[in-house]
């Protein structure tokens, strides 16, 4: 049975990370250009976690209803492949991804901030969220991180599944 208090025991399971963007990379802020284009601000930090989770297996996807072609380009660049952007309806994607994958939901941590990630937060075999999501996400997650969104929430989260999976870093002696 999912409950918060085992979700520490649950993360072993984890083999699959799926993200929202604004509010979980980001702050939620978003800057307008005068060209048209927006501007988001992203922590290195976040990068480099999702970089060393995929290089030692983990796969990562991210569900957005942002569908700028700099988001595009920064996940590709940092090695993403599983991009859904322009997604209205975030809980029929990632349904969708799990059939497509042949994941169980156990597998797959979830992290967002609002309500268009309530399903996916709440069905994900562990759902979290950055510690200023809204009310009704910090209420069904698993676990609500110590960092806001955009300030290394999805670091903290990678860090803890991999410490517990022995795949996190360690100094050459």
């Amino acid at each position: 049975m999912k409950t918060k208090s085992n979700y520490k025991q649950r993360l072993a399971k984890i083999t699959t990370f799926i993200f929202d963007v604004d509010g979980v990379f980001t702050n939620g802020e978003i800057y307008f250009h005068p060209n048209g284009e927006t501007i988001r601000s992203l922590n290195s930090k976040d990068g480099y976690a999702i970089m060393a989770a995929l290089e030692k297996g983990f796969k990562i996807a991210v569900i957005t209803h942002g569908d700028s072609q700099i988001i595009q380009e920064l996940f590709n660049k940092i090695g993403v492949k599983d991009l859904f952007l322009g997604v209205l309806n975030k809980g029929e994607v990632f349904d969708a991804f799990l059939i497509d994958n042949n994941l169980s939901a156990d597998e797959v941590i979830y992290m967002g901030d609002d309500l268009p990630d309530y399903d996916c937060v709440k069905n994900a075999g562990v759902g979290v969220c950055p510690r200023d999501a809204v009310k009704e996400i910090r209420e069904i997650a698993d676990y609500v991180s110590t960092y806001d969104g955009g300030k290394g929430a999805v670091r903290e989260i990678i860090e803890q599944i991999m410490r517990v999976q022995d795949k996190w870093f360690k100094p050459s002696l």
